[in-house]
């Protein structure tokens, strides 16, 4: 809160400009980078980290241009190290973030898996997104179907880490009960889906 004992706006549509494309975009579609103490570049997907923000498109195309043609030290406004392995720490990092999310979900009561609940949880309307590995049979992911649209799926984890998430080995079918932890899951899906590397195990 602020002074006065105001909130403070937090604006999740916010706008910034990606230093790589110069689109500006919402923050949900944009990395913030600062710089570390080092000089040395550091993404801030929670984008609380001090310094001046350095926004780029959460693509793995734009980063790679940010770095290959010198724009974090033109966004710094000084001379910086960017990590040669930039784009796979971001998605390394998203990947844990998303993981992460969802295990929240699940040890709150808001995320459940087995093909069965989940065929359940979809029939009742219970289930607000749909999660499935994305090196799961085809034939058995068709038999699901999203809960709303298209956004509603995602399929940018395998079942290993699916499986990280749910506290097992592995999970092929996932499904998450609550819609106040829906966007927060759907903007890291988003973000990891433009990170990797081919696309191919993009369901977002």
């Amino acid at each position: 809160m602020t002074r006065g004992g105001r909130k403070k706006n937090r604006d999740d549509g916010a706008e910034r400009k990606c230093i790589a494309t110069g689109a500006v975009l919402r923050k949900a579609a944009l990395i913030r980078f600062v710089v570390g103490p080092d000089a040395t570049i550091v993404p801030d997907l929670a984008e609380k980290l001090p310094g001046r923000g350095i926004w780029v498109s959460a693509t793995r195309a734009a980063i790679d241009k940010a770095a290959k043609k010198g724009l974090f030290s033109r966004g710094a406004k000084q001379k910086v190290s960017v990590p040669d392995d930039l784009s796979d720490l971001v998605e390394g990092l998203l990947r844990k973030r998303l993981i992460e999310r969802i295990a929240l979900a699940r040890k709150s009561g808001k995320a459940l898996c087995g093909m069965e609940k989940v065929k359940t949880a979809l029939a009742s309307g219970e289930a607000w997104l749909l999660l499935q590995a994305s090196n799961g049979s085809e034939r058995g992911k068709s038999a699901l179907k999203p809960p709303k649209d298209a956004e509603s799926s995602i399929q940018c984890l395998n079942s290993v880490e699916l499986g990280l998430a749910f506290g097992r080995d592995s999970v092929i079918h996932a499904a998450i009960l609550s819609g106040s932890v829906t966007k927060r899951i759907l903007l890291e899906a988003n973000r990891l889906s433009g990170m990797q590397r081919d696309g191919a195990d993009s369901g977002v």
